[in-house]
């Protein structure tokens, strides 16, 4: 499905042919997606009042499987419409009647095993030729992704030269930053629900130089694969207003290391040359300037 909005389109195409039963679910769903996301077949049904059956049908109705790929649909459309106050009463609600530091780390633990099993290796390995080969590396990442752009671009820039972390306030500074990038060059984009436009529109300039174009988000229904010469995707939670960025850091961390050893050699004098710096210039609290006659 390529439109985030396919479930509520199908949904509105067959409303008036829906049983009493379904036409509940409809109404049910679209006030309440928040809410129905997150529950069972038999759950949804004990809310709105039929048959664990009616529900399945319900699903099989508007095209779906089975309920499973339902609920993944209704997850996608979830992701870009949930504002930060309505992913607060999620969290609020599931959260409350257990322990948070348990509940927290279960969930993040969740979503890098998930990011593990859904993370397509012929991408990661395209990605990390990419990054090899480019001649220069733009990075950007806005809002809570900024973070991760950040971190990446850091690391980076001790494996290979030319990286650019592109920081902005405004599309028109995204340009200006980016005015010079062409085809041999590559941009790493990283945005999650809620997508960010800046991003978006970074990568689709990018594109549009014929830059070669990563992206690393949550979903192949995602804007930003619109654009993307290879797709990196990593688990993402919509539980909770803050954003849970540990299986997006796990695939960056995995990029760094595996360029590093591809450019073994060169990070390993890099490393040598900085270790001198930070000793002569007390970078690390033991270190100790040299005394100089």
């Amino acid at each position: 499905m390529n439109n985030l909005n396919d479930l509520i389109e199908r949904i509105n195409l067959n409303y008036k042919s829906f049983s009493k039963g379904h036409k509940l679910l409809a109404d049910y769903i679209e006030k309440n997606y928040d809410k129905a996301v997150f529950l069972t077949a038999a759950s949804l049904g004990e809310v709105v009042g039929v048959s664990e059956s009616t529900v399945v049908r319900f699903a099989m109705n508007l095209g779906y499987k089975g309920y499973p790929e339902f609920q993944s649909a209704l997850e996608e459309m979830v992701k870009t419409k949930l504002n930060s106050i309505q992913r607060m009463e999620v969290s609020k609600e599931k959260l409350s009647n257990s322990d948070i530091l348990e509940g927290v780390l279960r969930e993040d633990e969740e979503l890098i095993k998930d990011t593990r099993n859904f993370t397509d290796k012929r991408s990661f390995e395209k990605a990390v030729n990419i990054l090899l080969e480019a001649e220069h590396v733009y990075v950007i990442g806005i809002r809570s992704c900024e973070p991760l752009a950040e971190f990446f671009a850091f690391y980076l820039n001790l494996i290979r030269k030319d990286v650019i972390n592109l920081r902005t306030n405004s599309t028109n500074e995204i340009f200006e930053q980016m005015i010079h990038i062409q085809d041999k060059d590559a941009i790493v984009c990283i945005s999650f629900p809620r997508y960010s436009k800046r991003t978006l529109m970074a990568l689709e300039f990018a594109r549009s130089r014929n830059a070669k174009t990563i992206t690393l988000t949550d979903s192949i229904n995602s804007p930003l694969n619109n654009y993307s010469t290879c797709n990196l995707l990593a688990k993402f939670n919509v539980t909770s207003f803050v954003d849970s960025l540990v299986a997006p850091l796990s695939i960056i961390n995995a990029l760094l290391t595996a360029v590093s050893f591809k450019k073994r050699n060169d990070v390993t004098k890099t490393l040598s040359f900085l270790e001198d710096i930070w000793k002569q210039y007390q970078v690390y609290e033991n270190d100790e300037i040299e005394d100089k006659e």
